[in-house]
């Protein structure tokens, strides 16, 4: 009895089952295919049986799902056009400005509005919790970012990925490798301040990796708000075709909404956020500026797009689609940058950015991407885009995280799984995927597998920054991403020995992390010396080993990195000879050593012009070696030598004697033989100096500037600021933060960055070189 009653339970139960699985069944039809990363995509995606499918809510396209259910004879073709539609609304971007332009208020609402957080914090931390994306405490007590973070968010069907990077110069490099690994970027501008230095920066960077761009003239609401002067010094400065692709409702606090130039439509945005935006008509007293500047978006876009040309001069109507068109080809050829507007901070004109990015901005797929086969001396090698392909990906950025090393990759091609096995093109090592997840600033989602288009991270993979993955199949490498040098040194040492380890391991880990942050040993005073791109950019790392690692550290003076160079040609001959019992050395050099033309991208040049055997030729290689190991060290303050090119016309060898230190030790002391005589002088870095203050100041200011030895080059006036550029050694900008608040009673401000070596006065080199002598005596 007992024993038929658990039967009669257990049927009933699986009744119950049975038909909530049907009645499921019977609405499946209505479903969405999985996301990339869900059941379904991993299926279509996978090389193993394709007939198991099943249903999920996620919101990739209907009907490619309907059409396998209903019996697909080809799942290839399913799969492919599964990825192609999921590409399609990937959009990788970067968010990049110069500094205080208000990138990180506009990323804290673009997170907002697409649900990925649910209450927006501003970005000094009044509130105790700070922008989401200044994840680092530093960041939300200077109120700046110095870290890169990436997120993710889905702004309807599509997928961004979004990288927040530093305004200041002195993290330049986060800005570099982030938009190496991009597809679009976002350019902020301030609608007061407009094109500042760190805009042109941040443009010559996106130029240098073809970067499609739109640009957001942010803070509409702020007093003296110009968009219209901003977009003229777009033309101006930057060089770039741009037209506005919306028209502001108002200005500076009677700022309302924004009129869609290209659909015609005027937008409010209405709610506690700005999260309520609704639609509206294009108010009367308005209408005839709006129609004159569609009319300059269209002869704009109309300059590098034929089709709309055609329709344009044949003065037919331009429909909003035709338009859109227009305005994407234009963008991803690189021959038009669409201006938006809005106002991050007062919750305007976001949700229409978010649009504009989906609209114009590329997709994985539209972006042309190669990489470098080792196999076939470095030809290049188109790369498709298909997660079913060869997997490449690129480590981009390092972090040290909680569990260990947390690296950045790019996937270009081939999917990515959890436990996979990947080998490192570089160093030829095989690693295995232990964890891969998804970042949102310090926050991590883990997945099972990622496909080419996505930026992930991995745990537990020891690698470098630029480093190539593969899955083995195939020996490519991407090209990596331009390394500016350092510009400023300090010496640095732990306040006791007992935290001396601790304070190995900071160095090497934000070593590791920046490229721009170099660790040496001086060989004379035996002090550890940190360089960097600024004064900021070192007293952060001196701030983060004292918080991360509890290590208080004693900091000398500010350093310049200094190089000597030569101006003349000057012969070398020296025969280096010793002999002390069994083989002697014996090596002679003969040539010359001469400055290159000025311009050239090489430091250091070496040719070998020999005749004849002389010296035999595997000790040419030697004596390149010896040459480059003395221009490390210049004879006048021990710097290295710079834009330098050594000749060898002659030499001689002995058949017992030589050896490749012998003639390492002859080019060594040929160089030194010989530098004097090639008139060398000492440069040093000169930084652009961008300064701004009311104009009652100017006077002063540059006043000032001249006594520190700078030139100005520019001078302008903004509102009521007068704007200075100059050239200034940053040997003279030390403390300048203190005496610019002081002649402009705490109102100017000003930004630089290194600009070029230029060769030191007379006087000053004199003084440089006395003080490298005393040193080395004492």
């Amino acid at each position: 009895m007992l024993f038929a009653g658990c039967v009669a339970g257990c049927v009933a139960v699986m009744a119950r089952v049975i038909a909530r699985l049907l009645a499921r069944a019977r609405c499946s039809v209505s479903v969405a295919p999985c996301h990339p990363d869900s059941a379904l995509a991993s299926s279509l995606w996978s090389s193993g049986p394709r007939h198991s499918i099943r249903p999920c809510f996620d919101s990739t396209p209907h009907g490619l799902l309907r059409r396998h259910l209903a019996g697909v004879a080809n799942p290839v073709e399913v799969r492919e056009q599964l990825w192609r539609e999921n590409m399609e609304k990937i959009r990788n971007i970067g968010i990049s400005a110069h500094i205080d332009s208000g990138k990180t208020t506009l990323t804290e609402r673009v997170l907002f509005y697409t649900g990925r957080i649910h209450e927006i914090h501003e970005v000094r931390g009044k509130d105790g919790v700070g922008a989401k994306m200044d994840s680092m405490d530093l960041e939300r007590e200077k109120g700046i970012t110095i870290q890169s973070a990436a997120t993710y968010c889905t702004w309807g069907d599509n997928q961004i990925n979004i990288i927040d990077t530093p305004g200041h110069v002195d993290f330049t490099i986060e800005v570099e490798r982030a938009l190496r690994v991009l597809d679009g970027a976002v350019l902020v501008l301030c609608s007061v301040g407009g094109v500042q230095s760190q805009s042109i920066t941040v443009d010559r960077q996106m130029r240098r990796y073809n970067v499609p761009r739109v640009a957001f003239i942010n803070k509409l609401d702020r007093s003296g708000a110009d968009p219209w002067k901003v977009i003229d010094q777009v033309r101006k400065k930057l060089k770039h075709n741009c037209a506005a692709v919306q028209f502001p409702i108002g200005l500076e606090d009677q700022i309302k909404g924004l009129v869609d130039l290209v659909h015609n439509q005027a937008f409010y945005f209405q709610g506690a956020h700005g999260e309520k935006v609704l639609k509206g008509d294009i108010p009367s007293e308005i209408a005839a500026a709006v129609a004159e500047r569609r009319r300059e978006l269209i002869e704009s876009v109309s300059e590098v797009d034929e089709e709309l040309a055609d329709l344009f001069l044949n003065d037919e109507p331009i429909l909003p689609e035709i338009l859109s068109g227009a305005v994407r080809r234009a963008t991803l050829n690189l021959q038009f940058i669409p201006v938006f507007m809005g106002s991050a901070f007062k919750n305007k004109g976001v949700q229409l950015l978010l649009d504009g990015v989906v609209e114009y901005l590329p997709n994985p797929l539209e972006v042309s991407n190669h990489a470098l086969d080792q196999h076939k001396g470095e030809e290049k090698v188109e790369l498709t885009g298909s997660p079913s392909g060869k997997l490449v990906a690129l480590a981009f950025k390092l972090e040290e995280g909680r569990f260990g090393q947390l690296t950045y990759l790019r996937l270009y091609e081939g999917t990515m799984r959890r436990g996979d096995f990947i080998v490192n093109s570089t160093t030829g090592r095989k690693v295995k995927v232990p964890r891969l997840v998804r970042m949102h600033a310090d926050d991590m989602e883990d997945i099972q597998e990622a496909h080419a288009g996505e930026i992930v991270a991995v745990f537990g993979v020891e690698c470098s920054s630029g480093d190539t993955f593969t899955d083995g199949s195939v020996k490519y490498t991407m090209t990596s991403m331009n390394v500016p040098e350092p510009v400023m040194s300090l010496a640095i040492a732990p306040s006791s020995k007992d935290v001396g380890p601790q304070f190995s391991k900071a160095l090497n880990r934000f070593q590791k992390e920046d490229p721009t942050f170099r660790v040496s040993l001086d060989p004379d005073s035996g002090q550890t010396i940190i360089s960097g791109m600024g004064e900021l950019h070192l007293d952060i790392y001196v701030e983060r080993i004292r918080r991360e690692y509890k290590v208080d550290a004693v900091v000398g003076k500010p350093q310049v990195n200094f190089r000597e160079t030569i101006t003349q040609r000057a012969e070398f001959d020296y025969l280096h000879r010793k002999q002390s019992g069994g083989q002697g050395q014996y090596g002679r050099v003969v040539g010359y050593i001469e400055p290159l033309p000025e311009g050239s991208e090489k430091k250091f040049e070496f040719e070998n012009m020999m005749v004849g055997q002389a010296v035999p030729s595997q000790f040419i290689a030697a004596i390149e070696k010896g040459f480059i190991e003395a221009s490390n060290s210049g004879a006048l303050i021990g710097h290295p030598v710079e834009n330098l090119r050594v000749v060898l016309t002659d030499g001689a060898s002995h058949a017992v004697d030589s050896s490749e230190l012998a003639f390492k030790l002859a080019a060594l002391y040929a160089f030194r033989q010989c530098y004097a005589a090639a008139r060398p002088v000492i440069l040093e870095p000169v930084m652009l100096v961008e300064l701004r203050a009311p104009v009652e100041f100017q006077g002063s200011i540059i006043g000032d500037i001249n006594r520190r030895k700078g030139i100005i080059v520019g001078s302008d006036q903004e509102g009521d600021d007068a704007v200075v550029l100059a050239h200034v050694p940053l040997n003279n900008m030390f403390g300048y933060s203190t005496g610019l608040r002081s002649m402009t009673q705490g109102k100017g401000e000003f930004t630089m960055e290194y600009y070029q070596h230029a060769a030191v006065p007379q006087d000053a080199q004199a003084v440089l070189v006395k003080e490298y002598t005393n040193k080395r005596v004492v």
